[in-house]
């Protein structure tokens, strides 16, 4: 008897906890207080009925759409000279971003996608394209993505899941630095509805060393300040040397840590959740390792003939935030290693994109690295 009573109150129990659980579909059926826009080169500003509105004297696609006419995808691309800033959206009102989706043609890191909320000055998101997408090796470089975050799709369909809130309005801009045209089509989808004043923004920053000094550890953001959530990472790394280079540690100093922080991870594919070198392995005496793409995490190796071997890493924080009170510094080390059993100091390239949400105002980001310490070179 005392078992029977025993496995009902588990039933009960277990029962209780799964209709606990929130169900991640339940929005798509309740009404909520929000509208529905988009911006596209068929409809610059996002308003109500004005897509798909450019004529054959205005549109790119002119040619293409010459015996159709207006209405007939006469204007689904922008084009971008050397050297010019290109306003993609600018809102005024209040709302949220749900989804961003883009097909660059260029020198990706050559173009640079800023963010900014509610008029600031300063940008809250600074990143080359491809490193913002996880795709930071170049054109026809691209991955899989599999992720909640973020999807690459065959063959550049870059899509960005994370949600972004602004409650006065946002601008999106694109600079190409490049001294060739580049060509942009994209989508970028949010709805209008009321903001809390306590909702922190989205950031994002770019930071590259090549080659890393030795025995120096690789900043992978610095100088946040205020309150808020680190929620991604994602980790260029080109191997400049032989042998494996994924050994080094992770390290998050946060609110007021001093020499030792508070989080310290036990080496780099382990960061990024993989393990044992992401089954390295020699195959017709060249590097073989096994890819993979999650909703939260992946890692990818990207062919390439020269000496240099390039790899790229996510990690997405959705269900584990990193939460700050004060302030946030997060470095990782590039470590291999050498004869006797002995870890390697390397000097390898770093790529990195740290994604958080945090209560304005942000501190000013690091200057972008100059061009030529931007591009990737063979």
């Amino acid at each position: 008897m005392k078992r029977i009573v025993t496995s009902l109150i588990l039933l009960i129990f277990g029962a209780s906890l799964v209709h606990a659980q929130p169900n991640p579909l339940e929005h798509l059926y309740q009404l909520k207080d929000a509208k529905t826009r988009s911006i596209s080169p068929e409809n610059f500003t996002g308003e109500k009925g004005k897509g798909g509105m450019a004529t054959l004297e205005e549109g790119n696609a002119s040619r293409a759409a010459r015996e159709l006419g207006q209405g007939w995808k006469v204007n689904p691309y922008v084009e971008l000279a050397p050297g010019e800033t290109f306003t993609m959206a600018e809102v005024k009102d209040s709302g949220v971003i749900n989804h961003i989706w883009m097909t660059p043609v260029g020198d990706y890191r050559l173009m640079i996608l800023r963010f900014y909320w509610d008029g600031e000055t300063e940008a809250s998101v600074e990143v080359p394209v491809g490193d913002f997408f996880a795709a930071g090796w170049g054109l026809g470089k691209e991955p899989r993505i599999t992720s909640l975050a973020v999807c690459v799709n065959p063959r550049s369909g870059f899509n960005s899941y994370w949600q972004m809130p602004f409650r006065k309005g946002f601008k999106i801009t694109m600079e190409n630095l490049s001294e060739k045209k580049a060509s942009l089509y994209y989508q970028i989808d949010y709805s209008l509805e009321n903001v809390s004043k306590k909702t922190p923004y989205f950031h994002a920053q770019f930071r590259r060393v090549n080659p890393l000094p030795f025995k120096e550890d690789y900043t992978i953001v610095d100088g946040i300040k205020g309150r808020g959530n680190y929620v991604g990472t994602y980790l260029a790394h080109g191997a400049n040397s032989p042998g494996w280079w994924g050994e080094g540690e992770i390290k998050f100093f946060m609110d007021g840590d001093g020499k030792f922080p508070t989080i310290c991870g036990t080496g780099e594919e382990d960061y990024f959740n993989g393990s044992y070198g992401y089954n390295d392995r020699k195959v017709d005496g060249k590097d073989v390792y096994e890819d993979f793409s999650s909703p939260y995490t992946g890692f990818y190796h990207v062919a390439h003939e020269g000496e240099q071997r390039r790899f790229g890493q996510y990690r997405w924080h959705i269900t584990d935030p990193v939460r700050f009170e004060s302030d946030l510094r997060i470095t990782i080390q590039s470590l291999g290693w050498q004869k006797g059993g002995r870890y390697l100091p390397l000097e390898d390239d770093l790529a990195s994109v740290a994604y958080w949400y945090q209560l304005e105002p942000h501190n000013p980001f690091p200057a972008l690295p100059a061009k030529d310490k931007l591009v990737i070179t063979d």
